[in-house]
């Protein structure tokens, strides 16, 4: 569903969570999860997620779709601990065999998260859908929100962009055997180790780059922090072959959706080019996590996830008071 379906859904949804002092974060600001408060010590986060398949072997396709529900537990600062599955399946065309393989892929994923799978529900549907149900623990003071932004802090991203331009090609055949491995070792890979070193640090505000694509999630945190973003085309990290592909005009519909959706917040620089602007709005699945951090935290925050796990983690802009447009693109 795109932002302006979704916006105009939420707009007749009348709810009344603030009734209940122990709901921490509800649906307000469209965060990655729920915080519901158990104990003095203890609060639940819960997520969902599901998709149709983005490649074609099927154990591959549960690991990526693990990983990326996975992923709203720890950009909100959480441990997962168990999942449901969720499942929409053409048994009759596909046959057992397939979405046992998909399954074993989650389960792999979800293992190696060091959480439990109790269970699920499943369907028959014509078209093949997957997902997680996931549920985390938090202490109830130690949560992390995709609002609360500062002026000079700095903005890390820990994986690179260009996930749905890449799967838009090698659904229509033209992603090249080179790039494909890279693409799906991307996507599958857990956010365990850049949440966890994460907890070492004080961040202001946390969120995961998913469908609504980098500037679509940093608008939501700059927008609700009432602050501005000044983001550096030229830091972003982009996957290899991106630029290729984009040149090619191989953006899915929900990339194109989010450049529509955010040209009246967005200013960019006048030697961006369209494409550009598009790879910027480019809808990803199981991103990396986008994070606001004062200065010096987010410089040693970079270098100890190099030096520990051998992850690449990019400072792409800086956070600035609000100004006439929520986001500043430079290049």
């Amino acid at each position: 569903m795109s932002p302006q379906d979704l916006a105009q859904v939420l707009r007749y949804l009348k709810t009344d969570e603030k009734l209940d002092p122990n709901l921490l974060v509800g649906i307000e600001h469209s965060d990655d999860g729920g915080v519901y408060q158990l104990s003095d010590d203890l609060a639940l986060i819960q997520s969902l997620d599901f998709f149709t398949p983005i490649v074609d072997d099927p154990y591959m396709f549960g690991q990526i779709a693990a990983a990326n529900a996975l992923s709203d537990i720890y950009a909100m600062g959480g441990t997962p601990k168990t999942v449901l599955n969720i499942v929409a399946f053409p048994v009759a065309q596909f046959g057992p065999k397939i979405l046992a393989k998909i399954l074993q892929g989650s389960h792999d994923k979800v293992k190696e998260a060091g959480a439990q799978v109790l269970g699920g529900h499943s369907i028959e549907d014509n078209e093949p859908k997957f997902g997680l149900s996931v549920t985390g623990i938090v202490h109830p003071t130690k949560y992390y929100k995709n609002i609360g932004a500062k002026p000079n802090d700095l903005l890390v991203l820990t994986k690179p962009i260009g996930v749905g331009i890449q799967t838009t090609a090698l659904k229509q055949g033209k992603l090249k055997d080179k790039y494909i491995t890279n693409i799906t070792e991307t996507m599958r890979s857990l956010n365990k180790n850049a949440a966890e070193i994460l907890n070492n640090f004080q961040p202001n505000a946390v969120t995961d780059v998913t469908g609504f694509g980098l500037l679509g999630h940093a608008f939501e945190m700059a927008h609700g922090s009432q602050v501005s973003f000044e983001i550096d085309w030229q830091r972003v990290p982009l996957l290899a072959g991106t630029q290729e592909l984009a040149e090619q005009h191989l953006f899915p519909g929900g990339s194109r959706a989010n450049h529509e959706w955010l040209k009246q917040d967005i200013h960019y620089n006048d030697k961006l080019t369209e494409i550009e602007q598009l790879i910027l709005c480019d809808a990803v699945t199981s991103g990396g996590l986008l994070i606001s951090l004062p200065e010096n935290e987010a410089k040693n925050y970079v270098n100890e996830l190099s030096r520990k796990h051998n992850l690449q983690a990019n400072i792409i802009g800086k956070v600035t008071k609000q100004q006439k447009h929520t986001i500043y693109v430079s290049k």
